[in-house]
């Protein structure tokens, strides 16, 4: 369990799941379909969830088109959203003091892109004490193989691969699916 005291709620973390981060996304659609399941099985299941969203003033600035989240998915009243403009959500952010606010210290992790943000906001999220599971098949990045990266579909299923055997003292990493997510158990 979390290392962190008297936090024993979760929370799915969206990530970065707006149009120009996704636009040209490997697997979009079956992301972003993932994405509003897991969306609707935190509601269902009373598990609160946090929006993070990513501007950058020169390629994405606040208010774009690129910047707002894709329209496949809708925020519940009062669900909060927290702005970042760095690659882990919980650098120069309010994370910590949502989570803290709402007694959570596990979270469960989706979103893009998955070498970036996704990636810097797990270890972030492990090295500051909390749980984290990264969901397999809800996060998703772009092909950077022509700067020397591996495929998308490569970069996704090693970072499942690392994450699902990731440990810490006193936490938990591992990975979960969006079928098996938020079940009792």
């Amino acid at each position: 369990m979390t290392t962190l005291a008297n936090r024993p709620n979760t929370a799915l973390l969206v990530i970065d799941v707006q149009n120009g981060v996704v636009d040209h996304a490997h697997n979009r659609d079956e992301v972003v379909a993932n994405v509003a399941t897991l969306v609707d099985k935190a509601r269902a299941a009373g598990v609160d969830v946090v929006w993070v969203q990513h501007s950058n003033a020169e390629h994405m600035p606040k208010e774009s088109d690129g910047w707002k989240f894709v329209p496949e998915l809708k925020l519940a009243d009062g669900e909060p959203v927290v702005h970042k403009t760095y690659a882990d959500s919980f650098e120069a952010t309010d994370l910590e003091e949502v989570l803290a606010g709402k007694g959570i210290g596990s979270l469960v992790v989706s979103g893009a892109q998955t070498d970036e943000c996704i990636r810097s906001t797990l270890h972030g999220a492990i090295a500051r004490g909390y749980d984290a599971r990264l969901v397999s098949d809800a996060h998703t990045t772009e092909d950077q193989s022509e700067w020397g990266a591996p495929t998308p579909d490569k970069v996704i299923a090693h970072t499942n691969l690392y994450w699902e055997h990731h440990t810490a003292p006193g936490r938990t990493a591992g990975v979960v699916t969006t079928e098996d997510a938020f079940k009792p158990a």
